[in-house]
């Protein structure tokens, strides 16, 4: 499989700028995802992806700078997390398939293009003395390169710090045989030979890779969406918008399992219908929809509304047929979707009553929330299942419960294998709810919760969120959000890159950009 960078200049996702040069902006970013996320079910017969470009003058020159010039802090922090969240997707879904991902670079490759590359397995390079790879952000933008970058530069391909030093300072990057012997590209050929090297290449990758042409992959049709009178509804949950307190009610609806496809024939044949993918993938969609178009909001409500046997027997379907390669990329894409949340900046409260099912999968997303609330009153219960024993991991690759009773080994212990249904008091001592209340309690104390929440400072929040979320041990995909992503936030704000006189306000122009030097 072959994907070809070929960018519109004439087509930016907003009006202000043009996509010259093979550079993206947050619409290329999207066509991007769309197509990880359709080879990853339309495509299971592949052994190997090849990004290159078409552009004949370049390969990629990166974010486009002139969108960044003119876009709010909010939108270009919003970009830089969805693009990260891509090049995760694009490795993990690489990883989960065993398929080997190469980026075949012809021509100059900066920035965002570079890191594109890095998100690859394997980078070539054409030596042709014009073609080089760079990360051009902190010598002519005053930013750095935020979307991971770095971290893949020294962590994944274990670049050494000091010579990554020197790289990331010289706009004009490398070329041949110096970007090969600092590994910062994988494999070197002239033009002459680089198409015929290339190709003998992915012949062996197939041929290591026997017996998938059989797979017959899933169509992903579109999401339909209806929205009346400010609740956003899908087929699996609805989200009901009041600005004016600041909140939002995401209501997950589980159907009946009665009637689920059960062998693996059956849930092929439902395809996109299929409840678990098309739960996850309308989930995603409303959790975009909140981080690009609603700004105003600070807190998710979530609930729930089913039965406990639904939810656990759609999981047990999941369970059952592990192994079969359209089940696992359900179970890959619902780790993933869980985790956008987590990094959504926005603060979540799940909310326990009766009539919720808040068990398994669905109780996994209510770990992900920064507090959950409990109605002790008879008849609400929650449930654990295998889901929740790290089968849908946290970005950092531990169970949600593992962060949540990080000083609590005991507690986690007995939380271990325990699948009964319990009330809140039980979920309150094992450490799964914040608080369980009574009747009186509840209706007191909620909504002077969720005032009190939407009354703080969103920037606060933002830090302390994101601080408290991820409790416990780092890899290279939290240091990716976790830093980057916060020092990219903290940047766009200085006056050395977005203030009058700074580096990314003057680029293209005669102007030199005036710094502040102090260091804080």
């Amino acid at each position: 499989m072959r994907i070809h960078m070929s960018v519109d200049p004439e087509f930016p996702l907003r009006d202000g700028y043009e996509l010259k040069l093979n550079s993206y902006d947050l619409g290329v970013d999207i066509e991007l995802a769309d197509i990880v996320r359709r080879l990853r079910f339309e495509h299971p017969e592949i052994t190997s992806l090849v990004i290159s470009s078409n552009h004949e003058q370049v390969f990629c020159s990166g974010a486009n700078i002139h969108m960044l010039g003119v876009s709010s802090h909010s939108w270009k922090v919003n970009f830089c997390k969805f693009t990260n969240e891509t090049r995760c997707e694009l490795e993990d879904w690489a990883a989960q398939s065993d398929v080997r991902t190469i980026c075949a670079i012809t021509g100059p490759c900066a920035g965002g293009g570079y890191e594109l590359a890095l998100a690859c397995d394997e980078i070539w390079l054409i030596d042709d003395g014009n073609s080089a790879v760079s990360l051009p952000e902190t010598p002519l933008l005053g930013v750095l390169p935020g979307t991971g970058g770095l971290t893949r530069l020294v962590d994944k391909r274990k670049v050494r710090r000091d010579r990554a030093d020197v790289f990331c300072t010289l706009a004009e990057g490398f070329k041949g045989k110096r970007a090969l012997d600092w590994g910062l590209v994988d494999t070197i050929a002239p033009r002459s030979r680089f198409d015929e090297n290339l190709q003998n290449h992915l012949d062996q990758i197939l041929q290591d890779r026997p017996g998938r042409q059989d797979r017959k992959g899933i169509v992903l049709g579109p999401i339909e969406i209806s929205d009346v009178d400010g609740v956003r509804s899908t087929s699996t949950l609805s989200v009901a918008y009041q600005s004016e307190k600041r909140t939002v009610e995401f209501t997950i609806e589980v159907p009946p399992v009665a009637a689920a496809p059960t062998t693996l024939e059956e849930i092929h044949a439902a395809g996109d219908s299929f409840w678990p993918l098309r739960f996850a993938r309308e989930l995603e969609d409303a959790l975009l929809d909140l981080r690009v178009n609603r700004n105003e909001i600070g807190l998710v409500i979530v609930k729930t509304k089913g039965n406990l046997d639904d939810i656990q027997g759609w999981d047990q379907i999941l369970v059952d047929h592990q192994g079969d390669w359209f089940i696992d990329q359900i179970l890959h894409l619902t780790t993933h979707v869980i985790q956008r949340l987590e990094r959504t900046s926005c603060s979540f409260f799940a909310l326990i009553e009766q009539g919720s099912c808040f068990g398994g999968s669905v109780l996994e997303l209510a770990l992900a929330c920064d507090r959950i609330y409990m109605l002790d009153e008879a008849g609400v219960e929650i449930q654990r299942s295998t889901m929740n024993e790290g089968l849908l991991p946290m970005t950092t690759d531990i169970t949600r419960s593992e962060c949540r009773l990080l000083g609590e080994a005991e507690l986690l212990e007995s939380n271990q294998g325990n699948y009964s249904r319990l009330n809140a008091p039980t979920a309150e001592q094992m450490g799964l709810v914040t608080e369980a209340l009574d009747e009186f309690d509840y209706e007191d104390m909620i909504p002077v919760a969720i005032e009190e929440r939407v009354s703080l400072s969103p920037d606060s929040l933002t830090g302390m969120e994101a601080n408290l979320r991820f409790a416990g041990p780092e890899n290279l995909e939290s240091k990716v959000f976790g830093r980057l992503s916060a020092w990219q936030n903290w940047i766009f704000i200085r006056p050395n890159a977005t203030g009058p006189h700074g580096a990314l306000t003057l680029y293209g122009r005669p102007e030199r950009p005036e710094f502040a030097w102090d260091r804080v």
